[in-house]
């Protein structure tokens, strides 16, 4: 068995789970943090993460990824930044995996029009609505609601962006129920799976925004961070084609960005003297990133990517039309309650209570059954064609 840092999450030390399990219950020599990471697979709510939005909502093009492809993606990522710096592989994967579970349908844009819709009820948070749907709503086991897992995955999926200084609603029910200590850091594995999902979508943003003719190689190129790694490879392969090249530049930024992350985090947490996994919590700051160099391309990076993909017209022609569709079924179903199937009415007279069940419901469509609801309750949709 591969020795683990100190400072590692051990699953034989965690602080265990919210409903007590029979020690006999167990199928299969897994320890706890195996177990999350299988109960998070074997969900509902990671089945439907194939049909929900990454970039592109119900993309056309079988290539595009989504948030399903997305998460795992970021879990291998994940999985070689913990391996390398000793740190306890199965919580990192189990973080990663379901770090976009809360995510509604049509991503960032049903986010925007679930907040606006939950303005009077406490509004709304993917993040939180992960620990939400893994704590209460998903129930397929007998005895308790959620599925119970450990405090390491929890606190991790509450904290992994940092410490949370004035939680919403959704996580203080949670954080309630079983204390994450959400005002420190979370562990280091909760940490690598946060910069996992960054180096995971910068880089496979821009493989699928060359897909979708979105920009083109030369205006990635401006990008000092790709002009740099793009002439690597050409160095390399100097008589190939420049298209054959293309996932090559994706394959050297990651290496590069992963490496970067191993040696930055390596001597921040030398310097910080940490021995425990409790000194990584206690230690003031995050100790799992970018060095200051790349951190300043990274965001330059981004840039570009927000510049000519995230806010390009054409997807935010379709972006429009998805907040059409989450804010319509919203009025739809509060107009109407029965509208709703019997197990997701509140059945309360409180108006917080009834929008947070509608919200709940909602969330938890893919994109397209969002689309077929509000055609079957409203009316029709026009999302533009390839994205």
């Amino acid at each position: 068995m591969r020795a683990l840092a100190p400072y590692a999450s051990d699953p034989a030390a965690s602080r265990g789970r919210l409903h007590a399990e029979a020690g006999g219950a167990t199928r299969g020599p897994r320890d706890e943090f195996q177990r999350d990471r299988d109960r998070i697979i074997h969900s509902i709510p990671f089945r439907r993460l194939r049909h929900k939005t990454q970039v592109f909502v119900a993309p056309d093009g079988d290539h595009f990824r989504v948030r399903l492809t997305h998460s795992l993606e970021v879990a291998q990522i994940g999985r070689t930044l913990a391996r390398a710096l000793g740190l306890n592989e199965d919580l990192t994967e189990a973080l990663c995996l379901a770090h976009d579970i809360g995510h509604p349908p049509f991503g960032h844009a049903g986010e925007d029009a679930l907040k606006a819709a939950m303005a009077g009820a406490g509004g709304f948070d993917h993040n939180a609505h992960t620990l939400r749907l893994l704590t209460k709503l998903e129930t397929p086991y007998p005895l308790h609601p959620g599925l119970n897992l450990t405090w390491e995955t929890l606190e991790g999926l509450a904290k992994h962006n940092g410490p949370v200084a004035t939680p919403g609603w959704a996580l203080a029910e949670v954080d309630g129920e079983l204390s994450l200590d959400l005002g420190s850091w979370p562990s280091l594995e909760a940490q690598v799976a946060a910069i996992a999902d960054d180096i995971a979508y910068d880089n496979h943003d821009i493989d699928d925004g060359l897909r979708a003719g979105l920009f083109a190689l030369d205006d990635l190129l401006e990008v000092p961070l790709v002009e740099r790694c793009w002439r690597g490879v050409r160095e390399r392969y100097p008589q190939i084609e420049e298209e054959r090249l293309l996932s090559e530049l994706v394959r050297d930024q990651i290496g590069v960005m992963v490496n970067d992350v191993l040696e930055e985090t390596r001597r921040r947490v030398e310097a910080s003297g940490a021995r425990r996994v409790d000194d990584i919590r206690s230690a003031g700051q995050a100790l799992a990133g970018f060095s200051s160099q790349m951190a300043a391309e990274e965001r330059q990076l981004k840039r570009f990517l927000y510049e000519r993909m995230y806010e390009a017209p054409r997807l935010m022609e379709v972006r429009r039309e998805a907040q059409k569709v989450v804010a319509g079924l919203f009025e739809a179903y509060a107009q109407d309650p029965s509208l709703l199937p019997q197990e997701w009415r509140s059945g309360s007279d409180d108006p917080v209570s009834a929008a947070r069940a509608i919200c709940d419901f909602i969330a938890g469509m893919t994109d397209r059954y969002a689309v077929a609801r509000y055609q079957a309750l409203v009316g029709p949709v026009e999302l533009p064609e390839g994205f």
